[in-house]
Parts: structure tokens; sequence; C-alpha cells
């Protein structure tokens, strides 16, 4: 009898040790898998881009763009600086910028002006320059690099309306760009667009695409992180947004039921296509690139290449939310969704 109570003792210390084991076991693997999480996250840490040594502490405020007219001549002064902005919550991107914000500053002529360009490079380590996709000019001297700390001067006459895009050409460029050197000028054509008399808002709207921070092979061969449309003040008191997610949800544009509204769009990229649409409606009318030669009616969704540009008109008939959107979805859930309020 003594023998069978001892026995069932140490069996039951047996599998008393072993559930300490499984246990210890267990907490273990945990320990392992939560080590493992910390080596991974900081590997991705070590993995990333570094910020280039004159850009570590550099937050250069927003400056505004400088624009004077003297009859057809316009004279514009830009910056090319180094400024953080918060592309989505807890993302803090130290972009390469004009004046400050990402898309740019929007730039607004009119047909036939002759502009007076100048950029003032304020970042401290790398060359800079301005490419408008509405002018004329030997690029190798209307859009050659200005050195930092330097100032670079340019003319040219922006010849064609349209909405066009602008951006940063020094090499690489994709750096440039994707690192937030991108804009959009509007050339306002000298007739008008026909249906001027018929439009009741008008609003800039511009895509664009953010990467790894100044990681080219991420920008040359991945997709993009975020997808975002950002709005430009085009009146004054309307809204004016950077490169961010949800800028145009959360304060949307608004028009009135039975209100035609115009959008000069631009899919400044840099590297996918925009499948513009805007849910609810048809576009009524469409200038491809702006010009109002390339007139267009009665379309569902608007193709922008990178750089392409558009005017697009539509009739809001009822109140309620309109969201457009590109309708490569993939795009649209990554941030490129903006909101109108229709109202009575």
């Amino acid at each position: 009898m003594l023998k069978k109570i001892v026995f069932g003792a140490l069996v039951g210390f047996g599998a008393l040790a072993v559930m300490l084991s499984v246990f210890m076991e267990l907490d273990n693997s945990n320990e392992q898998k939560e080590q493992v999480k910390a080596e991974k996250k900081q590997e991705v840490m070590t993995d990333a881009v570094e910020v280039i040594a004159p850009h570590q502490d550099l937050n250069q405020e927003p400056i505004p763009v400088e624009m004077e007219r003297d009859g057809s001549d316009v004279y514009i002064k830009m910056t090319s600086q180094i400024t953080d902005i918060e592309i989505e919550p807890g993302n803090n991107y130290k972009a390469w910028t004009f004046n400050g914000e990402a898309p740019g500053p929007l730039v607004v002529v009119k047909e036939g002006d002759t502009i007076h360009f100048t950029l003032d490079n304020l970042d401290p380590a790398i060359p800079h320059s301005m490419d408008f996709h509405a002018v004329h000019t030997a690029p190798d001297k209307g859009f050659a690099d200005v050195e930092p700390n330097e100032e670079g001067t340019f003319v040219y006459q922006a010849s064609k309306p349209g909405v066009f895009m602008y951006h940063c050409g020094t090499d690489p460029v994709l750096s440039h760009i994707a690192n937030g050197m991108h804009g959009v000028i509007i050339v306002q054509p000298d007739d008008g667009y026909p249906t001027d008399d018929e439009v009741d808002h008008e609003y800039v709207i511009i895509q664009n695409e953010w990467y790894k921070y100044n990681d080219l092979e991420d920008m040359m061969n991945n997709v993009p992180s975020q997808v975002v449309f950002s709005t430009k003040a085009l009146h004054e008191g309307q809204l004016n947004t950077n490169g961010t997610i949800a800028s145009i949800e959360d304060e949307p544009l608004t028009a009135k039921a039975g209100d035609k509204v115009r959008f000069y769009i631009n899919n400044v990229g840099p590297n996918e296509v925009s499948s513009f649409h805007v849910i609810g409606t048809i576009f009524d009318d469409v200038y491809i690139d702006g010009n109002p030669a390339n007139h267009m009616e009665g379309l569902q969704t608007l193709m922008l290449p990178a750089s392409g540009g558009a005017v697009a008109e539509f009739t809001v008939k009822e109140a309620g939310d309109y969201h457009f959107v590109t309708h490569q979805f993939n795009h649209a859930a990554k941030g490129a969704k903006g909101r109108l309020l229709v109202t009575e």
C-alpha cells in the first residue's frame, strides 16, 4: 500500500513538473516572440534611410509665395526648403518643399503672361530647380539648378492655357518630386472657358504619392505608402492643405443643390495614374489639360497620367455627401479621397 502511495506521489510530482516545464516553455516562447518583434522593429529603424545630416534638425517655417503683376509681366518668388509635414497622424515627413508646402503653393497666371521667376534655395545641402510644364524654354537654361543658399532668376512665357504641373527638375528628379517638390500652375485662357457663366464654385484638387522617406529604391520599385488628395486656395477664404490623409474629408468642400462645380485637377504623381471620379454625378464638361480646345462631355471617370491635368465640371442635383476618389481603389484605400458637402 505504501509503495502505491509513494508511486502515486511521484507520478503527481512528475505531472506537476511537466506542467511547470510547459508553462515555462510558453513563457519563454512569448518572451522570444516579443524579442523577435523588438529586433524586427529595430531592423526597420536601422534599415530606414537616414536624414541627410544638414537636414537632421532643420524644419524651416513655411514662407508665403511672392507674386506681383505689372501688365503682362508676372514676378514670382518661391523658396526651396526643408519643412516637416504630418502626412498622417504621427507620421511626420521631413519634406523637400517649395515654400514649406507639399504640394507647393498654387500659381495662377494668364495666357500670354511673361513669368519672371526667382528661386531662393534655402536648403543648405542640395541644389534645386523649377520645371514649369506651362512654358517653352531650354531646360538647361530655364530649369537650371540653383545651388544651396543661392538665388536664380529665369524668364519665360506662359503661351498655352491649362492646368499644369510644376516640380523640381534636379537629378535624381524622382527623389525631388517624391520627397515633396511638386505643385500646380494654372494658366487662365484669354477668352475663358465656354462654361464660365454656368459655374457656381471652383476648387483645385491635387493628387500625390508618398513613399519611404528619401528611399530612391522604394520610389522606383515599390508601390506608394500613401496616395493623397489636397486642395489649394484658388479664392480667398478657401481651404489650403498639404498632401495629408483625410484633409478634405474632415474639412469638406461645399456647394448647394443644383450648383455646377468646377475642379481644376492635377495628378503630380510621381509614378501612378489617377482615375478621378466623383461619386453620384457625371462630368458635364471636361477640358483635358485645362485647354478649352480639348473639350469632352459626359465622362464618368477622368484618366490623368502622372503630371496630367484637367478642368472638370459637374452638377450636384441633390443635397448630400459627394465623395470623390481615384477609382483605382487600392489608392483610394491609401488616402486618395475627398468630400464635397452639398446643402439645400
